[in-house]
């Protein structure tokens, strides 16, 4: 396959702010000489990280917490942003000791993941997180998370559960599923 020139940036204007997020509007030329403007969300230069904890157990551990995108209490696993001087695997072991009340001596990239690639530049880590040990950290969620142990066992009954629909959580199971199953 064929590289691709990537399109020109002709301008880049920021088309409205809020107190979270940055839209700009990019005027872009394509090598054929189409033009076009896209919006996307200006990038905040801050990563995230989720992690898929198993107890030794057996135990997925996931949390219940309020997503103002859907309205609704929602099933998923930690996950926050990366903190400036953080590595992702730093941040990993934070959020879990700030959102579940353990951290991870063995923390396993699984995959870098971007959700709706068009619009976001924010890349987020997935990791595996096994041989868990209690230590808590105060967190900055605005009530206290509800945590779910569900048995690795049936994560397949997971995936169909009404309340464990974000993407970024059924990819990081799938693909915890797959790592487990090609250990020796």
């Amino acid at each position: 396959m064929a590289k691709q020139s990537k399109p020109k940036i002709l301008n880049k204007q920021q088309v409205a702010q809020s107190r979270l997020f940055c839209i700009e509007a990019l005027d872009l030329e394509f090598s054929n000489g189409e033009k076009r403007t896209y919006e996307r969300m200006k990038p905040s230069g801050r990563d995230a990280v989720m992690i898929v904890p198993i107890t030794e157990q057996g135990d997925l551990l996931l949390v219940r917490e309020y997503a103002a995108g859907t309205e609704n209490y929602e099933l998923g696993f930690p996950k926050g942003l990366i903190d400036a001087g953080e590595t992702p695997v730093i941040a990993a072991n934070r959020e879990l000791k700030e959102e579940i009340g353990f951290g991870a001596t063995h923390l396993t990239p699984l995959k870098e993941v971007i959700l709706a690639p068009s619009y976001f530049s924010s890349r987020m880590t997935l990791f595996l997180a096994q041989d868990l040990y209690p230590e808590s950290l105060e967190g900055d969620e605005p009530e206290p998370l509800e945590l779910i142990r569900w048995p690795l066992a049936q994560a397949d009954e997971l995936l169909t559960h009404l309340d464990f629909c974000e993407a970024r959580s059924i990819s990081a199971l799938m693909l915890a599923q797959r790592h487990l199953q090609q250990e020796p």
